[in-house]
């Protein structure tokens, strides 16, 4: 009798824990199943919050975008740097037509030009558009229209300059020693720009090294200091030519330091 008590009382204990445990199955199936439904829901209305493309809101934020791009943009180009293309053999051989390189605009707010600084800016003789358009274009680099050119500062303020066509430039009645400059040049001749002359405070004496093909201070005169847009100083493309464009060393540095 004991055993078949016990018998009864396990298939009494068995149907009952069974049961049990397809209840706590069934309750966390449905709680998974409630969680899933919950969390598309709420990606669901995520989604629609967010405004259409062409919707007035959407449009807003595409502005504000904008914005905030074009503030970048101008911020960078005017206290950092900015690329520029080089489309002339006014300055071969340091430069070749079709050479990409960065002009660096921190030394403007920083310290002065120096010799041998290679600089991109705006030649006296061309005139800047003064509308707010032309001063748009200028500050962000689009559909600009105004010339900007590339050339070596040879005389700095206060040198006593002088352009021999055959021989060279003279500072201070000292010839300036050159290994960049392109070999074989004449140099133009008829300039009223070769001197002696005195180059004046904030201004500077612009040649290309390709002498007998620039366009340079030579024709136009001095450039004023509020008319550079910054300095080479990096070539970037092509990939052969990568390298820093640096500040050549001048025979009679030292001299010029002690007047």
């Amino acid at each position: 009798m004991s055993n078949g008590l016990d018998k009864q009382e396990n298939k009494n204990i068995e149907p009952g824990g069974n049961t049990q445990n397809n209840t706590d199955e069934t309750a966390n199936n449905k709680s998974i199943i409630n969680n899933l439904t919950s969390f598309f829901k709420r990606s669901q209305k995520i989604k629609k919050e967010e405004p259409p493309l062409l919707s007035k809101a959407g449009l807003i934020d595409l502005a504000k975008d904008f914005i905030i791009v074009l503030v970048l943009v101008v911020l960078i180009r005017n206290f950092i740097a900015e690329p520029r293309w080089i489309p002339s053999a006014s300055m071969h051989p340091t430069l070749l037509e079709g050479d990409r390189i960065f002009v660096e605009k921190i030394s403007n707010y920083r310290g002065t030009p120096q010799r041998g600084d290679i600089i991109v800016f705006y030649p006296p003789n061309e005139k800047l558009d003064p509308t707010v358009w032309g001063k748009f274009t200028r500050l962000t680099g689009l559909f600009v229209k105004d010339r900007a050119f590339i050339k070596r500062i040879i005389g700095i303020p206060g040198d006593k300059l002088q352009v021999e066509p055959g021989k060279g430039v003279f500072i201070n009645n000292k010839l300036l020693k050159e290994d960049y400059k392109l070999l074989g040049t004449r140099y133009f001749q008829g300039s009223e720009y070769l001197g002696p002359l005195i180059v004046p405070k904030d201004n500077y004496f612009m040649m290309g090294d390709n002498r007998d093909n620039s366009e340079d201070s030579r024709f136009w005169g001095f450039l004023p200091k509020e008319r550079i847009v910054g300095r080479a100083c990096f070539r970037f493309w092509p990939i052969p030519r990568i390298g820093a464009l640096e500040r050549p060393e001048y025979n009679h540095n030292k001299d010029q330091k002690n007047k």
